[in-house]
């Protein structure tokens, strides 16, 4: 730029589109160097270029591109890039009239406070130029999405005019539409389809956007939960390539491990191992034990704002079904360098730990190592050994491995008891495919001591993790679990009065509180109810930057440390301490520290976005495994009442469903909620909660995951009492769809999540 000369009409358009700011004639002149009568000179050809329409000025006396966005604008978010950032486009662009869109670029650090966007959301944001055509965009708000899409099955009934319909996959929408045949795009009778309504919001009208995969095919199941909760499948080619790029992470600075008998634990079909563990008798506290958590050290693999690290945020969590896993990593990390593999080298950062005879974690410290992994075990196999029955592998390991783990895991045990942690007895479901994909067995998940050990260990050391932070005055993402809601506290009370159970009132409920009340019905008809019932009533467990305790853990503090390859949070807190500690590359950005609210707000989000798309997966495994079935006789016990009917989870499967009020009988039914029942007006006949029963199952949506059945006879009914504080009747009769229904967990063995 000639400094000192008037620009050239062209020199002038270029400078002023290009800003990334509006400019005045006060900057221009600046740039240019121009004085005295240049200046008046300058303010003519401005004039002229605001005439002839190419610049655009304002009251502020400021001059830009007149086809500029606005500072604030609406935008539509419509992609993800190779690099894993969000683009969006103006709201009302016309790329005909206005040419290509410009590359508009959602600032990742910007939208604190609003919900995480995705693709198809509107949004109000406000614009920052980059250079020319490129724009940062910070979300104020979000306004929505745009043209609603739905998923649902596509069928062609006989009848129709040659008109197809569709059923939506959730329960909660109860209509079906109609799609043209010049709208179905492809889609055959049994698809599952996306679509979009078309005109009105009236209209059963709407047209085939996208087919998901034929309902016949076991593995469709898993892509409908996958779609229907907007779970991220593909990586980016970037993040791909990164992760290819990989390799054996040098020893450096590393604490060398690799001769201490480190050993992994997981369940026979585990493709990751990304958690070992050891213990020996402790040399400084009599009675007391060191113990080794080694984590796959994901932090040296993944480093901040890299494409690998975005993928990985926008994820949040691996999310488990039974036919596959879609992970938070890629496989070359995930199942290799990040893998604790039997016999390989792996670098991890590992929590040592000291115990005392009754439990109490003494003192800890954090390292950056190496370890060569003494063996795979599974869950079985450490049971067995531990039972009198080891295999080859694990018979050398007995005095060196096994005993100690178990001797640690009972002072653990011991510790966790005496503090009332609280101890739910809720069996998992367990879906087995064959080699077809189709169901092989439906069961509950077997809970062994060799699962609570593994869970111990991971309990303390995420502790520790917690603990460390704080004492180095570093950030930490806490796990927390706040004290149940007073609405459902008391709503719990109510429930246990009507079986006779009293809860403390007036004082701070704590677990161990709840644990009396769970030892009282210990096999009793309503055990698992009671479990059930307590669950509900707790908080939901978040992560945050505040600690607020974790109430069911019976903890002052709790961090999340120990599966980085599948969890976000972990990751955080890897970095944290790995800056805590000074322990080398791919620690805490300085950046990142100012984000830890909206590190948890997102990270929260994509859990409660996984464990819904795991239940409602299972829900329909469930129901494709039950439709084999339907006018078969099982037994289950109700579960709950409302006053459109009663659910009831079957015996051995675990199966969930509705029996519609319509199948009571012709006569009224009165719901009372205090004592969780129906109740009929003439014969005074009651089904509640608890009750067992015989039932017909009369049908099996596989597309929704619903189950009906009908009451076949009454087996068993509880004895209930009126509570206390009185209660409502509601009349209810006739039929009503079911609702969405069931519950699911899990952590490191059984993925239950803490």
């Amino acid at each position: 730029m000639a400094k000192g000369r008037i620009p050239t009409r062209d020199e002038l358009l270029a400078f002023i589109k290009e800003s990334a700011t509006p400019v005045g004639k006060r900057e221009i002149a600046r740039a240019y160097g121009l004085k005295g009568d240049q200046r008046i000179e300058l303010k003519q050809l401005l004039r002229d270029l605001r005439d002839q329409g190419d610049i655009a000025a304002d009251r502020a006396k400021t001059f830009k591109d007149p086809k500029a966005l606005t500072d604030i604008t609406v935008l539509e978010i419509v992609k993800v890039d190779d690099d894993g950032h969000l683009l969006a486009m103006p709201r009302r662009h016309d790329e005909k009239k206005d040419g290509p869109a410009p590359r508009i670029e959602i600032d990742p650090h910007g939208s604190r406070g609003t919900a995480a966007p995705a693709v198809g959301d509107r949004v109000l944001a406000s614009l920052k130029r980059r250079g020319k055509d490129t724009y940062q965009a910070r979300i104020i708000r979000r306004l929505g999405s745009g043209p609603k899409k739905i998923l649902g099955l596509y069928e062609e009934p006989n009848g129709h005019n040659g008109l197809g319909t569709v059923t939506p996959t959730d329960r909660k929408l109860r209509r079906e539409f109609d799609v043209r045949p010049a709208d179905k795009n492809g889609a055959h009778p049994g698809d599952i389809v996306w679509i979009e309504e078309a005109g009105s919001e009236l209209s059963r009208r709407a047209k085939v956007i996208e087919r998901v995969g034929p309902m016949s095919d076991p593995r469709t199941i898993s892509l409908i939960s996958i779609a229907a909760n907007d779970i991220p499948v593909d990586f980016p080619e970037a993040a791909v390539k990164e992760s290819e790029h990989a390799r054996a992470a040098p020893m450096g600075d590393r604490l060398d491990l690799r001769n201490l008998p480190l050993v992994t634990i997981d369940g026979e079909d585990a493709r990751d191992f990304d958690d070992a563990v050891f213990a020996e008798p402790a040399a400084d506290h009599p009675g007391g034990w060191r113990l080794m958590v080694a984590i796959a050290d994901v932090a040296w693999y993944v480093r901040s704002d890299k494409p690998l690290d975005r993928a990985a945020y926008r994820r949040g969590t691996s999310v488990y079904f039974p036919d596959r896993v879609v992970p938070m990593l890629p496989e070359a990390l995930s199942n290799n360098w990040c893998s604790l593999l039997p016999r390989q080298d792996r670098p991890v950062l590992v929590a040592e730990m000291w115990i005392d005879a009754e439990g109490t974690l003494k003192k800890y410290r954090f390292h950056r190592a190496m370890m060569h992994s003494a063996a795979r075990l599974t869950y079985n196999r450490l049971q067995r050994a531990k039972d009198g029955a080891p295999d080859d592998e694990l018979a050398p390991l007995m005095d060196t491995v096994v005993k100690p783990l178990y001797g640690a895991f009972a002072t653990l045990l011991s510790a966790r008891e005496k503090r009332g942690a609280l101890d739910l007895d809720l069996p998992e479901r367990l879906v087995r495919l064959g080699r077809d994909g189709h169901i092989a067995e439906i069961g509950v998940r077997e809970r062994l001591d060799s699962h609570r050990l593994i869970e111990e260990f991971m309990v303390l050391a995420n502790v520790a993790a917690a603990q460390a932070l704080e004492q180095r005055h570093m950030p930490c993402l806490y796990r927390v679990h706040d004290q149940p809601d007073a609405a459902k506290l008391e709503a719990l009370r109510e429930f246990l009065a009507t079986l006779g159970i009293s809860v403390p009132v007036g004082q701070r409920l704590r677990p161990r509180d709840l644990n009396r009340v769970l030892q009282t019905i210990e096999g009793k008809p309503t055990a698992r109810l009671v479990n059930e019932t307590i669950l509900r009533s707790q908080s939901q467990a978040v992560y945050s930057p505040d600690n607020l305790g974790h109430f069911g853990l019976a903890l002052a503090r709790y961090a999340h440390f120990t599966s980085p390859i599948r969890r976000f949070p972990d990751l955080i807190v890897h970095r944290a301490l790995i800056s805590a500690y000074a322990l080398g590359e791919g620690g805490l950005h300085q950046d990142d520290k100012g984000r830890f609210e909206e590190f948890g707000e997102h990270l929260s989000m994509c859990e409660r976005r996984a464990v819904a798309a795991e239940r409602s997966a299972m829900d329909r495994y469930v129901a494709a495994y039950m439709a084999e079935h339907v006018g078969a006789t099982f037994v289950g016990r109700v579960t709950s009442v409302t006053r459109f009917g009663l659910f009831v989870s079957l015996d051995g499967t675990g199966a969930d469903g509705l029996i519609p009020i319509r199948s009571l009988g012709q006569e009224f039914f009165r719901h009372d909620e205090g004592r969780q029942m129906l109740v009929g007006e003439r014969t005074g006949e009651t089904y509640g909660l608890g009750d067992r029963l015989k039932v017909k199952l009369d049908q099996a949506d596989t597309a929704t995951g619903g189950l009906l059945f009908d009451i076949v006879e009454v087996i068993e009914r509880v004895e209930r009492q009126v509570p206390t504080r009185g209660h409502r009747l509601s009349e209810r009769r006739g039929p009503r769809r079911p609702v969405a229904h069931g519950s699911a967990s899990r952590d490191k063995g059984s993925r239950r999540r803490n």
